[in-house]
């Protein structure tokens, strides 16, 4: 192989270095961007979004349906005849702090970050809700959403007969449980953003990590003194929503206290096979400049034993000359 194309080839190895070089940079600044990898994201993670379309629907069926109405005695409505009111917290504005909310911030993460996988999973883990319209407890107020006057009916075996506005009624019978899994899902999520343990003790990020804990709480108070929910189904419901939070977070990102919990384990799972490819890459281009320099310096010595080419070829056809003269002679 002549010298120019040893230095053309050290050029393509150089220059392959550095494309490798600079899809490192880009991938641990999080370049994974909704053009570039949407589409996979989307392929891999397919039925996922099948089964949570699923899970919408039977929830807007278990919301349109009558829940289960559970029997309620008369001795039983001592713990339900508390005042009917409002709620201090309206019921559009739980969507919009326990989903709105979340999704926006992760949203702000991504134009940050750009990181498709971190978005994806962020809002995949945060739509969670809950199932009370399965169990049928009461609310507190039950008795006047049953009775309006304050006059009870029973049949024989001693269950209520409501004649109250049929859709106050069938509120009444979701009382159990009140859970708030996105908002502890969003605050594990802040938790490994932030890096609140890194061990630096900063109380401003372990503040920033209880703010939607301490959200969920006081609507949960707020239930409870509106006498929308028993202090149990706030209790219970935040129990399970905590867990529900924690195994959801835990399925595409690392805990919160790891050293790589800022990412979710798609992100690092990338970046180890680029490292891997880059690696396998550098090592077959090593070898081919190494069997090439090896054959251009057998070049080299041949050229060094028998004088430049031009010079050799020129001493060759001075020989035959010399002997076609001889042989005239």
């Amino acid at each position: 192989m002549p010298w120019w194309d040893l230095g053309l080839l050290s050029r393509l190895k150089n220059l392959s270095g550095v494309v490798f070089q600079n899809k490192m940079q880009e991938v641990e600044l999080g370049s994974h961007t909704v053009r570039s990898h949407g589409v996979t994201v989307a392929r891999t993670h397919m039925h996922d979004w099948v089964i949570l379309m699923l899970l919408g629907l039977i929830e807007v069926i278990l919301y349109v349906i009558h829940p289960f109405y559970r029997f309620v005695g008369k001795d039983m409505m001592t713990d339900l005849k508390y005042p009917l009111k409002s709620c201090t917290v309206p019921f559009w504005a739980v969507p919009m702090y326990a989903v709105a909310l979340p999704i926006a911030i992760f949203v702000v993460v991504y134009f940050r970050r750009r990181d498709v996988y971190d978005l994806h999973h962020a809002i995949l883990g945060v739509l969670t809700d809950a199932i009370k319209d399965a169990v049928g407890r009461p609310r507190p107020d039950f008795f006047w959403r049953c009775f309006p006057d304050g006059k009870d009916v029973y049949d024989k075996w001693g269950n209520v007969v409501c004649y109250g506005v049929k859709s106050v009624i069938k509120e009444g019978h979701k009382s159990f449980p009140r859970s708030f899994a996105g908002l502890g899902f969003f605050s594990l999520y802040l938790s490994g953003k932030i890096q609140v343990f890194d061990r630096k003790g900063h109380v401003a990020k372990l503040c920033i990590v209880i703010l939607p804990l301490l959200v969920a709480s006081l609507v949960g108070v707020s239930l409870v003194d509106d006498y929308w929910h028993h202090w149990q189904d706030v209790f219970a419901g935040g129990l399970l929503g905590l867990t529900v939070a924690t195994f959801c977070y835990l399925k595409f990102f690392p805990p919160p206290y790891h050293a790589q919990g800022w990412g979710p384990y798609a992100y690092f799972q990338v970046l180890e096979e680029l490292r891997s490819g880059a690696q396998v890459t550098s090592t077959i281009n090593g070898s081919n400049v190494q069997v090439t320099e090896a054959r251009v310096e057998n070049q080299v010595d041949e050229t060094s034993n028998h004088g430049c080419m031009g010079l050799t070829l020129a001493r060759g056809s001075g020989s035959a000359l010399e002997d076609l003269e001889s042989g005239r002679r």
